[in-house]
Order: structure tokens, then sequence, then C-alpha cells
């Protein structure tokens, strides 16, 4: 399931099915491409992208320690 690399929100498709190619938005960073909900999204992203991937890696690390 994609989730937008910005906010974190599913992306979900009016068919119901998560489809990566159909998401409303995504862009390519280092070699990877990255999926968003919105175009909002996305400029927010590309503005400063390291910080996100820093944000998400932070909270990813915390959620490990919790179990």
């Amino acid at each position: 399931m994609a989730k937008c690399a910005s906010c974190g929100m599913s992306i979900s498709i009016p068919s119901g099915e998560v489809d990566e190619k159909k998401a409303p938005a995504r862009t390519e960073f280092k070699g990877e491409t990255y999926y968003f909900c919105s175009s909002n999204c996305k400029v927010a992203f590309d503005k400063n992208p390291q910080q996100f991937l820093d944000k998400a890696k932070s909270a990813a690390h915390e959620h490990e320690h919790k179990h």
C-alpha cells in the first residue's frame, strides 16, 4: 500500500485499490520514487525532501523501540 511521503496519508484510488502508478503525484529523489496524495504534498516534499525522509526514518526508529 502506498502512503504519501509528505503527510503519511494512505493513497487511495476511487476504485478502493491503491495503484502507485495512479497516485495523484509522484517524484524521484536519489533514485527512489515517492508517491503523494496531492500535488500540494509533492510540492512540500520537493522543497526539502531530506527533511521528510529524516522525519519518516525517525518515526520508524521510534516505533521499533516501542515493541
